[in-house]
C-alpha cells in the first residue's frame, strides 16, 4: 500500500496537525526542564511516528471512499452501519479510555493539567493506529495492541513525569513487574487450560510469613526457602485434583483453598505472638539482595530478581511454543475431548499447571519477603486483581487455548508502567484499580473476537 495520500491537501493537514503537536511537546519538555539534547530527540521521532501515522490512515479512508462511494442518502446510511460493525471495539475502548479521563479529571483536581489532557490525545490516535494496523495480523492481534499500548504509555510518562527514563525508575519497574510475572507463569498456564487460580494472593502471603517464620525458628534459610516453594506446589496439586475430581468450578475451589491456607499460616505463625499476620525478624542477606531494589548481581546494580524473571520467561515460552508439553496445553485448553481422544492425559497436564501456579505464586511470596524485610500476610492482595488483568491484557484466553507467556509479558509491562504512570501523577490505589479494570474491558472484548475463541463458545 502506498503511505502517502494522493491528495496533497491531506498531505498538508497532516504535516500542520504533526507540527502543532511537535511544537506543543517541544514546549512541555523544556517546561519540565528537561534537557535539550532529550526534548529535540523525542521531538523529532514522536513528529516522524505521528506523521507516518497520520498519512497511514488517510491513505486508508481515501482507498475506502473511491472504492466505495455511496451513491445515494441509504448507502450512506449502510456505511455508518458498517463503520459501527467494523469498528465497535475500536469505538468503545475510546469511549471507555475518554470515561476514564473525564472522571479522573472530574473527581482529582491535581490531574487536570494540560500535559495530561496531551497525553490522553496521543494515546487516543495511537490506540487508533494500534486497532488499525493490527487488522494484518491474523495472530497475535491483542498482544501487537499491548506492545503499541506500552510503547505509547512509556513516551507520555517520559514527557509527563521527570525522571520517569531514569535508571533508577526503570529498575524499579522492572523489579515490581518481575514479581508480577513471576506470580502470572501459573496464572497463565492455567488459563491455557481452561481454569482459573484465585488462591495466588492467598499463597504468596503464606509464604510470604511462613518463610520467615521458619527462618526465626533456626530452619537453614535455604531450607527454608525451598520447603516453602515445595508447599506452594502441593497446595497447587491440592487446587488441581479437587477442581478436576470433583468437577467443582476452579474459582471457587481455589478461593477456598486459598482462605484455608492464610487462615491456618496465620494460626501457626500467631502462636505465641500479639501479632497476627505479621512475623518479624531478621532476613537473610542473600535474600534481600536476591530482591532488593538495590541488590546487585556481580557487581551490576541489578537485582537478581530481574534476570531470575527474564530466565524464567524464556523457559516457559520456549516450552510452550516448542515442547511436546506447550502442544498437550493447547490441545487440552482448545479442545478437550478431541485432545483425549488422541490420548493426551488432561488429569495430567491440569495438575501439572495447578502446581507451577503454586509453587510460582510461594515463590513470588519469597522474594518479596526479600524485597520488604518483613512479613505480612496481606503482601499478596493486590496479585488477585493483577494477574488475572496481566494475562487478560496480554491476549490469552481465559476460555483456554489462546494465548501464552510471551503475551503475559506484555500484559504485566503494560501494567507496571500504568501503575508508575499513575503513582507518579498522584493518583491513589483506589484510583489505580479502577483504571485497571477499564483497561480490561476493551482488550476482553478484543480476544474474545478472533476466530479461535469464538469457535469454542
Amino acid at each position: 500500500m502506498n503511505f502517502v495520500p494522493r491528495s496533497t491537501a491531506l498531505v498538508t493537514l497532516n504535516l500542520i496537525i504533526t507540527f502543532v503537536i511537535a511544537a506543543i511537546g517541544f514546549g512541555v519538555g523544556f517546561g519540565q526542564g528537561m534537557l535539550a539534547q532529550e526534548v529535540i530527540l523525542y521531538t523529532i521521532i514522536s513528529a516522524a511516528v505521528l506523521f507516518w501515522i497520520l498519512n497511514y490512515i488517510a491513505v486508508i479512508y481515501e482507498s475506502r471512499f473511491q472504492a466505495d462511494k455511496p451513491a445515494d442518502s441509504a448507502e450512506s446510511a449502510v456505511g455508518v452501519g458498517s463503520v459501527w460493525r467494523n469498528n465497535r471495539v475500536l469505538i468503545i475502548a475510546m469511549v471507555l479510555l475518554l470515561a476514564v479521563y473525564l472522571i479522573v479529571t472530574g473527581a482529582y483536581p491535581p490531574f487536570r493539567s494540560i500535559y495530561n489532557l496531551i497525553g490522553f490525545l496521543v494515546l487516543e490516535v495511537i490506540l487508533i493506529f494500534a486497532f488499525k494496523v493490527s487488522n494484518v495480523f491474523v495472530h497475535g492481534r491483542s498482544a501487537f495492541i499491548g506492545l503499541i499500548v506500552l510503547l505509547a504509555l512509556i513516551v507520555i510518562s517520559a514527557f509527563t513525569i521527570v525522571g520517569f527514563l531514569s535508571p533508577a525508575n526503570i529498575r524499579a519497574v522492572l523489579l515490581f513487574a518481575s514479581f508480577l510475572g513471576i506470580a502470572c507463569i501459573g496464572q497463565t498456564m492455567v488459563a491455557l487450560m481452561g481454569g482459573l487460580d484465585l488462591s495466588i494472593p492467598f499463597l504468596i502471603g503464606a509464604a510470604n510469613i511462613l518463610l520467615l517464620y521458619l527462618v526465626g525458628l533456626g530452619v537453614p534459610p535455604w531450607f527454608a526457602f525451598v520447603a516453602v516453594i515445595v508447599l506452594g506446589c502441593g497446595i497447587g496439586f491440592l487446587n488441581g485434583i479437587m477442581s478436576y475430581k470433583l468437577q467443582g468450578q476452579a474459582l471457587i475451589i481455589t478461593l477456598g483453598t486459598g482462605f484455608t491456607v492464610t487462615g491456618l499460616v496465620q494460626i501457626i505463625t500467631s502462636i505465641g505472638s500479639a501479632f497476627a499476620g505479621n512475623v518479624f525478624g531478621k532476613v537473610p542477606d542473600w535474600l534481600a539482595n536476591l530482591a532488593a531494589m538495590n541488590g546487585k548481581f556481580f557487581g551490576l546494580a541489578v537485582p537478581p530478581t530481574i534476570l531470575l524473571w527474564i530466565a524464567l520467561s524464556i523457559i516457559v515460552v520456549i516450552a510452550l511454543r516448542y515442547s511436546a508439553y506447550g502442544r498437550y496445553v493447547y490441545a487440552l485448553g482448545g479442545n478437550r475431548r478431541s485432545a483425549k481422544l488422541v490420548g493426551i492425559s488432561e488429569l495430567k497436564y491440569w495438575l501439572l499447571a495447578y502446581i507451577i501456579s503454586g509453587g510460582c505464586a510461594a515463590l513470588t511470596g519469597a522474594l518479596l519477603l526479600g524485597w520488604s524485610g518483613g512479613g505480612f500476610i496481606g503482601v499478596g492482595d493486590p496479585y488477585l486483581f493483577t494477574t488475572l488483568a496481566a494475562v487478560v491484557i496480554g491476549g490469552t484466553s481465559l476460555a483456554g487455548g489462546y494465548g501464552g507467556y510471551g503475551f503475559t509479558v506484555i500484559g504485566v509491562l503494560v501494567l507496571q508502567v500504568l501503575s508508575s504512570f499513575l503513582i507518579g501523577i498522584g493518583l491513589k490505589y483506589e484510583w489505580q484499580q479502577f483504571i485497571f479494570g477499564i483497561l480490561i474491558l476493551p482488550m476482553v472484548a478484543l480476544y474474545s473476537r478472533q476466530p479461535s475463541i469464538r469457535a469454542q463458545v
